[in-house]
């Protein structure tokens, strides 16, 4: 009968396979040294935009802190952020609008993506002024149009509501330039305008903060260019369902209000960093958050 080996040669043998797995001398003292840790996921995002920012850095905050997995934000335009997830190259993104707005991303990818919900339903985009603007809908922008300039002041070249603003200048005739920007230079330039009461028409969306900050309207869309209501939702590569199967689950559950997204957009907006942002709102939600993750 082969007699035990004493506990300090057991723990030599743990810290040499723990160094040969690459596993820390740490873990092979308590863990067993064949845990494997959880594979770290990319989320994609579009940086310029505050709803992606303020529900991507939540979830990310949520999946870190609540489901163990190590998570990179990569800041891509829609397009290639939708590439990326059908691909593989991303795991997810919680930032797809539809069914109008990326209604053309869904088309081309939709037998290598899969939606698992909507983290933000309620959601509208068009053309939005300050509430002071003489003009009140798309029929009507033409007879104002030197007071805008001749030019409606757009977001990244290729997004959704700019293809849909491109539709909306040909079905209605406006003769304005789109000029594109970004989601950041958009809002600079409608700040710019309210505070010295200029007429500005911009490519826009709800939920955003600047529907918080001033008093702004969509401008009426008859012809329903723009679409109805939409919806944010959650599409993930099919290969996550293997990949992090809590993680498939918390995002089927994920779906936050109006007032809870406006709440974080503003904080970052004031000056707070994302992360801290969604940090303080976690610590204040804590019972939204078990909710999600159970």
């Amino acid at each position: 009968m082969m007699t035990q080996p004493k506990s300090s040669s057991v723990r030599a043998r743990r810290k040499f396979l723990a160094q040969t797995l690459g596993v820390s001398a740490l873990a092979a003292s308590g863990m067993s040294v064949f845990a494997q840790a959880k594979p770290t996921l990319k989320i994609g995002f579009v940086d310029g935009w505050s709803d992606s920012v303020a529900t991507t850095h939540l979830a990310a905050a949520i999946i870190r802190s609540k489901l163990g997995h190590q998570v990179e934000l990569v800041p891509l335009a829609a397009g290639i952020m939708w590439q990326g997830v059908a691909r593989g190259d991303l795991d997810m993104t919680l930032s797809a609008w539809l069914p109008i707005t990326h209604e053309s991303y869904l088309s081309n990818f939709k037998d290598k993506v899969e939606i698992v919900g909507a983290n933000y339903p309620g959601a509208k985009i068009g053309l939005i002024v300050p509430d002071y603007v003489k003009a009140t809908s798309l029929t009507d922008l033409n007879d104002h149009r030197a007071d805008f300039e001749n030019r409606i002041v757009g977001i990244d070249a290729g997004a959704g509501v700019m293809r849909k603003t491109e539709e909306a200048i040909k079905a209605y005739g406006l003769e304005m330039r789109l000029l594109p920007s970004s989601g950041p230079a958009m809002a600079a330039e409608l700040d710019r305008a309210y505070r010295a009461k200029k007429s500005i028409a911009v490519t826009g969306w709800i939920p955003h903060w600047m529907f918080a900050k001033y008093k702004l309207r969509f401008l009426a869309d008859p012809k329903n260019v723009y679409g109805a209501e939409e919806h944010v939702d959650s599409v993930i590569n099919p290969g996550l369902n293997t990949k992090a199967p809590a993680v498939v689950a918390f995002l089927k559950k994920f779906s936050w209000k109006p007032e809870e997204i406006g709440a974080v957009m503003l904080s970052v907006e004031s000056g707070f960093k994302p992360e801290k942002a969604v940090e303080k709102w976690i610590a204040e939600n804590p019972e939204r958050v078990a909710g999600w993750v159970s």
